[in-house]
């Protein structure tokens, strides 16, 4: 345990270059495009401008405002518990990657929350028309983070 603080800042450190990412890139967007303004980059993929104030899939988005604080609320306990499970499993590798990208996945859109009242989403994905929920940066990082979480917990399933 003698490497644990510099384990906890690579970490943490992970984090912080998803949150870096995810502002860098929103903050591109915002500078050129429009609200709801879209570009084809290739058939099944757009660059499209939205503002969610809700959580996933638009979920709570028309709250009337209050969804806004609950949501930063939820990410910041969140946050906080991740942090403490990172100071435990600093050591491993898996499993404190897992937790550093949701936790900047987590901390990238409250910053948009605080700042915009609202997340900004802007990969669409589609096929046949249909079209996935437009998603960020930090969206990735959470997806990401949580499958690695599953992977890790599969991996260490215990028999009974």
């Amino acid at each position: 345990m003698r490497n644990a603080p510099f384990a906890r800042a690579r970490w943490i450190g992970l984090s912080g270059v998803v949150i870096a990412l995810d502002q860098i890139s929103k903050l591109c967007m915002l500078a050129h495009f429009h609200r709801m303004e879209s570009l084809a980059i290739t058939p099944f993929f757009n660059l499209f401008l939205v503002f969610n104030p809700g959580a996933s899939f638009s979920l709570l988005a028309d709250a009337g405002g209050w969804q806004k604080w609950f949501f930063i609320a939820l990410a910041l306990g969140v946050s906080l518990w991740l942090l403490m499970l990172l100071r435990q499993h600093a050591q491993e590798r898996l499993f404190p990657a897992a937790i550093s990208l949701v936790l900047g996945g987590a901390l990238g859109n409250v910053i948009d929350r605080l700042r915009l009242d609202a997340v900004v989403d802007f990969l669409d994905f589609h096929l046949a028309g249909h079209h996935f929920p437009a998603f960020n940066v930090a969206d990735s990082a959470i997806s990401i983070g949580v499958a690695l979480m599953l992977i890790h917990q599969f991996r260490h399933q215990e028999t009974p």
